[in-house]
């Protein structure tokens, strides 16, 4: 008489399933605070941005104020990430999710340093004759913020696509510093009455290029976070 086979069935035993609950909560509540600080930063760096441009003073001190909501942010985040690493005990995927939003968290903290730097810059141009150059500089400024929230939605839906389009277009804020760098030491040379002015852009599209780097490598977070290698964007 032959054996009886009967089908088999999996059984997740209760403390599995919570555990998976929770982690995921906790993954859940990471990516809110990535997405919600990713749109901070972003709008910090336009109203700098804006600031310079209309010599608004007042603006690029509420940027500046605001720099402790996006330390807020990260604080968040960071014992967020601590406590899931340390409570629901993540494996392999779960884990390294967890570390690059992290990491993540850390960039979009010093994008918004950028950001205040750049207010700071403005805040001090605002007393100051107008350059023309200040316009090309918010142009480079405002495709990084653009920039910013690509990055940001490649992130949370783990896209490595965009996050490489993303990281390419690193290459036009690079070219666009460039031009601003030359046209401002032009004008200084030719003009020795811009020298303050000129070199408050200098320093402000430096932050720009800065941001720009920030961003090819939350980019590569999003590349090693869907395809498990280690790939350098911006070679």
């Amino acid at each position: 008489m032959g054996e009886s086979h009967e089908p088999s069935v999996t059984i997740l035993r209760p403390e599995l399933t919570r555990s998976r609950a929770g982690l995921d909560r906790e993954e859940r509540v990471v990516k809110d605070e990535i997405l919600r600080m990713g749109s901070l930063v972003e709008s910090q760096i336009r109203d700098a941005l804006r600031a310079m441009v209309e010599r608004d003073s007042a603006l690029a001190n509420q940027v500046i104020d605001a720099d402790t909501r996006v330390n807020d942010f990260q604080r968040v985040i960071t014992d967020t990430v601590v406590s899931a690493i340390a409570t629901q005990s993540p494996v392999a995927r779960d884990l390294r999710f967890l570390m690059a939003l992290d990491h993540v968290s850390f960039e979009l903290e010093r994008i918004g340093d950028h950001a205040s730097g750049i207010a700071k810059q403005a805040r001090r141009l605002a007393e100051e004759p107008a350059i023309r150059e200040v316009r090309d500089l918010a142009r480079i400024g405002n495709l990084a913020a653009d920039l910013v929230r690509g990055v940001v939605s490649a992130l949370i839906d783990i896209d490595d696509r965009l996050a490489r389009e993303v990281a390419a277009r690193d290459d036009e804020i690079d070219h666009g510093y460039a031009k601003v760098f030359t046209a401002v030491i032009d004008l200084m040379r030719t003009d020795p009455r811009t020298v303050e002015q000129g070199t408050r852009v200098i320093l402000a599209a430096h932050w720009v290029e800065r941001i720009g780097d920030r961003v090819t490598n939350v980019a590569e977070d999003v590349v090693y976070l869907a395809t498990g290698k280690i790939e350098d964007l911006n070679p």
